[in-house]
C-alpha cells in the first residue's frame, strides 16, 4: 500500500483494521454478543459507510462538473454496487447543497451512506457478482 493518494492509503488501512479486528475476539473471550437491541456488527456494512462518506465528500467538496478524484470506481476502493450508492447519495447531496448549505449536504451523505450501506449488506456480502 505504498502508492496512491494519501486518503486513499488512509482509507486502506481503515478498512484493513476494521476487516481484521471485526470478526475476530482475543482468545478465550468467548463469543461477542451484540447489546440487546443492536445488531451484529457489519464490518463490510462499515467499510462501505466509510469508502461512500469519503469519497462522496471528496466530489462534492470538489464543485459541480470537476472530476476531484480522476479515479474510477475500482480506484477507490468501490464495488460496482457501492458505486451505485456513491451516485445516488451524491445526487442527493448535490440537491441538499443547493437547497440548504455545504454542511447540509454532508449531514446528508453520512446519513444516507449510513442507510444504503445497511440496507446493501444486511444479510450479508451480495452474491449476485464480484463487483456487484
Amino acid at each position: 500500500m505504498g502508492s496512491g493518494p494519501a486518503p486513499l492509503r488512509a482509507l486502506a488501512a481503515a478498512a484493513t483494521a476494521l476487516l481484521a479486528a471485526a470478526p475476530l475476539g482475543c482468545a478465550g473471550d468467548g463469543p461477542k454478543t451484540p447489546p440487546a437491541g443492536a445488531g451484529a456488527p457489519s464490518a463490510p456494512q462499515e467499510v462501505c459507510t466509510l469508502l461512500i462518506t469519503h469519497w462522496a465528500g471528496v466530489i462534492l467538496d470538489a464543485g459541480e462538473g470537476r472530476d476531484a478524484v480522476r479515479l474510477d470506481y475500482q480506484s477507490m476502493g468501490l464495488s460496482g454496487g457501492q458505486n451505485d450508492i456513491l451516485r445516488a447519495v451524491l445526487a442527493d447531496a448535490r440537491a441538499e447543497q443547493g437547497a440548504e448549505d455545504p454542511a447540509a449536504a454532508h449531514r446528508l451523505i453520512a446519513r444516507e451512506a449510513q442507510r444504503r450501506c445497511a440496507d446493501r449488506y444486511r444479510s450479508g456480502a451480495p452474491t449476485d457478482g464480484p463487483w456487484q
